[in-house]
């Protein structure tokens, strides 16, 4: 995603730590502005000395003043003709500390004195951009009547409105959208101000940018690659919901967002699969969903996105696939909650006519996936075993057919050793798996038990629980399991089917 938004002003604090620490030996004026010490300065002010002396670090007597919001010693400084473009050693000005400040009579004060209203910092941050930041009205109205450059960019590309939409500060957006502030110009990480309204949940901003002619329906095209980045074709409602700012996708919806886009590989239901359960990662308690904000709860939004006409059967068109990878094409919202064990989600998309039975391109079903079909991580991925035991259930009471293979030989008792789930392997046999069908090798060259015994992409860690489980089932329907065989040697005819003598 975009670079985060941190003033360059902030060098200013080490500035002022510096000054605190380090002062000119010669620099009275200013180390008596920094105590706020006003007698001082004004007895110095009548013995003329230098006005503009530093301290060690460039910090002039009306760099403190400015920083101390001290208005009055500001304009007594001002008076003695006090240099308003002065810098310290990091670049900044004192215009650049009253923009920070939000201070509307300081930031008049300089202007009016002959500050430059573009003036700009090291990482060329300009004093519009660090007054947007900060989200005070004022300075950012009298730096525009002064001829800031609504559109300048600093060192990454990032304008003033990028920075106000982000913080939320719908009153300074207004105004530079009144000012005519570029908001349709991306940055190269296919960032735009309403991108970054919506990544951060800003209602109100968000609205300010539709109405002023933002695309509702924008898709963001990054022209370079980064890992943090969204995905190519992703949109604004897609970012809201991947965030769990599920009340500003409504606010979306209702501009005309379109549900079931799938520019980013993904339409808006199928997103709210991995958003209501993320991946477990390394953490025994799981990944959290997005914080998100606002009242309305995921489940409540997915009736919004039906009442805006949401296909709850929409199959992807394209998606990752390869080597024991679940591949996505044709998946439904149904299915990729199957995979996840969301039973809840699974269950709303029925009530609404999801198909419980609709595989995807390589006729995977969901049931093949709540067993645990396309798992390359069982102990990072989303789903426990209570879970997925339930999911499972769920499928079959709707109709999952337990001997159903998929296009690279797999069952759902093959994605029971993915997962290493010896209680879903007894659940699947209770309810009919069949050993003839489901105790052979995939396209990869594995069966169900081979699986389990670490023969597999991702985790090779054996399962001897799973193993356990499998070969009990094996011997109820009287086939004997290769006696502590781990290879990948071709099973023998009792192994592939044929009762053991």
């Amino acid at each position: 995603m975009g670079r985060k938004r941190f003033g360059v002003c902030g060098l200013a604090l080490v500035a002022l730590i510096w000054g605190s620490t380090v002062r000119g030996a010669d620099a009275p004026l200013a180390d008596a502005a920094e105590r706020s010490d006003r007698p001082s300065v004004r007895a110095l002010l009548e013995r003329r000395v230098d006005v503009n002396q530093s301290q060690v670090d460039g910090m002039t007597a009306l760099h403190w003043a400015v920083h101390h919001d001290d208005l009055e010693t500001a304009k007594l400084l001002v008076n003695a003709k006090a240099d308003v473009k002065a810098a310290n050693r990091y670049g900044v000005t004192p215009l650049s500390l009253a923009c920070t400040n939000g201070d509307e009579a300081i930031v008049e004060l300089l202007l009016q004195a002959g500050a430059d209203p573009n003036t700009r910092l090291r990482g060329d941050e300009t004093a519009l951009m660090t007054a947007a930041r900060t989200g005070k009205l004022g300075p950012v109205k009298a730096l525009l009547a002064r001829g800031a450059d609504v559109d300048a960019k600093e060192s990454h590309g990032q304008t003033a409105l990028m920075w106000a939409s982000a913080e939320g500060h719908v009153e300074v957006v207004e105004a530079l959208l009144k000012a005519r502030a570029d908001f349709r110009t991306p940055l190269s990480s296919g960032f735009t101000p309403l991108f970054f309204a919506v990544r951060e949940g800003r209602t109100d901003v968000t609205r300010a940018l539709l109405k002023a002619g933002a695309d509702v329906n924008e898709a963001m095209q990054p022209r370079k690659a980064s890992g943090r980045a969204p995905s190519r074709g992703t949109s604004p409602l897609i970012m809201a919901v991947e965030n769990g700012h599920f009340e500003l996708a409504v606010v979306l919806l209702e501009a005309g967002a379109d549900p079931n886009d799938q520019r980013s590989s993904f339409t808006t239901l199928h997103t709210m699969t991995w958003v209501r359960k993320p991946s477990r990662g390394d953490d025994l308690a799981g990944d959290p969903a997005p914080t998100g904000s606002g009242n309305l709860t995921s489940l409540q939004f997915i009736e919004k996105l039906v009442e805006h006409g949401v296909d709850v059967n929409a199959r992807l068109k394209r998606g990752a696939s390869g080597r024991g990878v679940l591949s996505r094409v044709g998946a439904t919202p149904f299915l990729l909650a199957a995979m996840t064990a969301d039973l809840p989600l699974m269950r709303l998309l029925v009530k609404h006519g999801a198909d419980p039975l609709l595989p995807n391109a390589q006729h995977c079903t969901p049931l093949m996936a709540a067993a645990g079909v396309g798992s390359l991580a069982p102990d990072e991925e989303a789903a426990t075993e209570v879970e997925s035991l339930e999911a499972v259930a769920l499928a079959l009471e709707l109709g999952g057919d337990v001997n159903a293979v998929d296009d690279n030989g797999e069952t759902a008792m093959h994605g029971a050793a993915y997962k290493n789930f010896p209680r879903v392997v007894q659940l699947l046999a209770d309810k009919g798996a069949k050993v003839e069908i489901w105790n052979r090798k995939n396209k990869y060259g594995w069966t169900p038990l081979t699986i389990a015994e670490g023969h597999r992409v991702g985790n090779f860690k054996p399962s001897p629980e799973t193993i356990a489980a499998l070969s009990r089932v094996m011997l109820a329907q009287g086939v004997s399991p290769p006696s502590g065989s781990t290879s990948n040697e071709e099973p023998s005819a009792d192994v592939a089917g044929k009762p053991a003598p």
